[in-house]
């Protein structure tokens, strides 16, 4: 999905970041572990990457372009120049798993960085970083919040910055890593015109077809920096699929045309896990219930979430209802009687068993941080009355109007959650939520979200308005904003990000404007959020500027935001 919102462009501080040349970003020199400075090679086509770390242990991945088996050797040492060997092996890989390759390396020392790399056919891949978790006392974490990654719509020059950022330790993508639309569909015109056209040309549906698709991908410049810069922790939403999964279906999927869904999302998931440095499911569980829980030494614990294919309900569908809305009263009926209904999931209950003890044990231990990866944004966000704002003309009085403006006009209109697909399509789930980590002594979470391809800064409350923590959502790496999508000119998209901070008590702060990603500092007395945006995503040479930076302050058991200024 896509979502709204835009800033005024505060600028901060300017740091000039030139992409394709490999200068600097924010103010760093490039380090030649950046991709972008690294030879790509007819072997190591999509580069290497790493991820899904504990202390001891971590995921290296490569992928070999070969058309018979082959052997592939691996090196993880202590030093770039591997003159400090740690360990060291050799895999076969072939057709059967697409010539990728995984290895989990282990026997590592905790909190370690590390250097990895493979040879195959006299060739070596270029070299990866990579961090095992800490345990004990740890003085500081940097993560990097990045979502929505759609190659059709730009180059991953946000990728390439976060490959520089040097107060970046881990990325936690929180899902849209790629996209399913054929090559005619949503951004090809973008595509056509700077040669990121969707490989292949069809929406994709086989094995085949979500393999290639991953490959692409992964042979994006900046995707392939990052992933050797930094370990990644990952989680999916819709795209890796198809667009607005639930556990029986999704939006885009016509089985009449394109088979069983059980069958297309075995596909789409046993290529995930081919093309992305994560682990295999423990024993008793299956590759679907893709979640975790990263411990980062006594400062902070990380529970990311599976909210497509394990449980979640059918979304609810305004279409069916745009009719049959005449009144706020009709309004809140729908909602009561469709989103607000009991026992309607969005998450497995063996998740929040799994939720439920990470929580519990980071609150004993007394870490001071408790991050969600979160798929979606979990922020209550109604669509204001726009055309009662003065904001557009009604939509429905002329018969040019965009089908855009005419939804937007409609749901403000009977003051509507903007999104069914979102937590906030899922009320007593999200309050369901809320209660378990309030039981777990958890009322000051930090929700890391993407999908939006927004930037946002929440302030959470349940339904009783007890406050529950914050949430930082990230803008796409490429992906558009909604009102920019939908062809609002830039000064009403600001105007439209300024409505919705006005109308929801939750938002204090959103950008509809750029892409970029989210960098999160935490240490034990305090925690600083700053939104990075790209000031394109159409050309490698790129600039980087901190729109907004927040400061994570303690309040009433709870946390809040303080704007950080320059």
């Amino acid at each position: 999905m896509t979502d709204p919102r835009l800033p005024q462009l505060p600028s901060t501080r300017r740091d000039v970041l030139v992409g394709i040349a490999g200068a600097a970003l924010l103010g760093l020199p490039a380090s030649p572990l950046h991709a972008r400075s690294l030879v790509q090679n007819a072997v190591f086509r999509h580069g290497v990457a790493s991820g899904d770390p504990d202390a001891t242990s971590v995921v290296l991945w490569t992928r070999v372009t070969s058309e018979t088996p082959v052997a592939v050797d691996w090196e993880l040492a202590e030093d770039a120049a591997f003159a400090r060997p740690i360990a060291q092996g050799q895999v076969w890989t072939g057709p059967e798993r697409d010539w990728t390759v995984k290895v989990l390396a282990q026997g590592l020392q905790p909190g370690a960085t590390c250097y990895y790399r493979f040879h195959c056919k006299n060739a070596f891949s270029a070299v990866g970083r990579t961090r095992t978790l800490p345990t004990g006392s740890l003085a500081r974490l940097g993560i990097a919040l990045a979502s929505c990654s759609n190659y059709a719509f730009g180059f991953f020059n946000a990728y390439d910055a976060i490959a520089r950022d040097r107060r970046v330790d881990y990325v936690l993508h929180t899902g849209d890593y790629i996209y399913e639309h054929g090559g005619g569909e949503w951004g090809s015109d973008v595509a056509r015109k700077i040669g990121r056209v969707h490989q292949p040309a069809n929406e994709i549906v086989t094995l085949a077809d979500y393999r290639m698709r991953h490959a692409q991908y992964k042979t994006d410049a900046g995707a392939r920096a990052m992933h050797a810069a930094h370990p990644m922790l990952a989680c999916w939403d819709d795209h890796e699929s198809a667009n607005n999964p639930w556990k029986d279906g999704a939006q885009n999927h016509q089985p009449d045309m394109e088979g069983r869904w059980d069958d297309r999302r075995a596909a789409s998931i046993r290529a995930y896990y081919e093309w992305m440095p994560v682990r295999e499911p423990v024993p008793g569980r299956s590759r679907m219930q893709f979640w975790r829980s990263y411990r980062f030494g006594d400062l902070a614990t990380l529970c990311t979430l599976e909210t497509r294919h394990t449980a979640r309900a059918k979304q609810v569908d305004y279409m069916a209802y745009k009719d049959s809305i005449a009144s706020m009263a009709d309004a809140r009926r729908m909602e009561a009687e469709q989103i607000d209904v009991p026992g309607r999931p969005l998450i497995a209950s063996e998740l929040e068993g799994d939720l439920d003890l990470a929580l519990r044990r980071s609150v004993q231990d007394h870490q001071p941080w408790r991050l969600i990866g979160n798929p979606m944004p979990i922020a209550r966000t109604r669509v204001p009355d726009v055309v009662g704002m003065g904001l557009l003309p009604d939509p429905f009085a002329s018969a040019g109007s965009s089908d855009s403006a005419r939804i937007l006009a409609w749901k403000g209109k009977w003051n509507l959650p903007f999104y069914t697909d979102t937590w906030d399509g899922y009320e007593w789930a999200r309050q369901r939520f809320y209660d378990r980590a309030r039981d777990a002594g958890a009322s000051d979470l930090i929700f890391l979200s993407g999908d939006s391809h927004s930037f946002w800064a929440n302030r959470l409350s349940d339904s009783a308005g007890r406050r529950t923590g914050v949430e930082l959502g990230t803008a796409g790496i490429s992906s558009p904003g909604d009102f920019i999508d939908s062809g609002f000119d830039r000064v009403l998209a600001l105007k439209l990000d300024r409505a919705f901070e006005a109308h929801n008590p939750e938002v204090q702060w959103t950008d509809n404007m750029h892409q970029g990603y989210v960098r999160l500092d935490l240490g034990h007395d305090r925690g600083e959020a700053s939104f990075v945006a790209v000031d394109t995503v159409t050309s490698l040479q790129y600039r980087t500027h901190t729109l907004r930076r927040f400061a994570l302050a303690r309040s009433k058991g709870s946390l809040d935001l303080l704007p950080v200024q320059a």
